[in-house]
């Protein structure tokens, strides 16, 4: 028989940033279930791991999270609202930031110029000048200012893994998503990357969501999601 697990801590007090209330998801409507009557609630201020084999509907949870996929039954909640009832164009482009393991940069661009495009894109007012707010986020990933000015063919994979990450809180999210961020990048660069997600959430009490295969980024999570595969009946 097989089971979820979740590792539990007590919630704060506080309304969860996104929920699923009895989430199902099928491909066509009476089809296979890739995901069947899940109810997760995600706080603010921790950082939260899915994990599971392939298969299990991690990244159909991600898209059910971001807004891009509605579920066949039960509701995604943000800030207690249902999701499907709002405006998700305006949900993806501000109240989440999403980082890819693939990092989703253009190539061609300066780092800057990518994340400028990113705050241009979310169509919000800034009290900095952009590129200002550029060179801040670099610190909190820990790059160097010069890096402004580098295009992104001349970085590594763990340079560009900052980038997205400064990318996705650019126009200030206070959700997180991200799918095998650490999956292309060695242990050491691993570990420094959840060392900044777990800053934004228990610094800057962002919701943080990771889906990941990695063992390490697991325990390194406030709390776990254990996904398993549906039997075809």
């Amino acid at each position: 028989m097989t089971s979820e697990t979740p590792f539990t801590v007590t919630e704060p007090n506080t309304l969860p940033a996104l929920e699923l209330e009895h989430v199902s998801y099928a491909y066509t409507k009476g089809g296979k279930k890739v995901l069947a009557d899940k109810s997760y609630a995600f706080h603010p201020g921790k950082v939260y791991a899915i994990t599971g084999p392939s298969g299990a509907g991690k990244t159909t949870l991600l898209s059910l999270l971001s807004g891009l996929t509605t579920p066949s039954e039960g509701r995604v909640l943000h800030d207690g609202l249902d999701l499907a009832k709002a405006d998700r164009y305006r949900f993806r482009s501000r109240d989440i930031g999403v980082i890819f393991q693939s990092f989703n940069l253009l190539p061609a661009l300066t780092v800057a110029e990518n994340i400028i495009l990113s705050m241009d894109a979310a169509g919000k007012s800034f009290d900095k000048p952009k590129k200002q707010i550029a060179a801040e986020l670099l610190d909190k990933v820990r790059l160097q200012p010069e890096y402004l000015n580098e295009r992104i063919l001349h970085l590594s994979g763990g340079e560009q893994q900052r980038v997205a990450i400064a990318r996705a809180l650019s126009y200030g999210p206070s959700i997180v998503l991200a799918d095998e961020p650490t999956g292309n990048l060695d242990m050491a660069t691993q570990d420094d990357i959840m060392a900044i997600f777990r800053q934004l959430a228990h610094e800057e009490g962002k919701c943080v969501i990771i889906v990941t295969h990695s063992p390490e980024v697991a325990a390194a999570s406030d709390e776990v999601y254990q996904l398993v595969k549906l039997r075809r009946r």
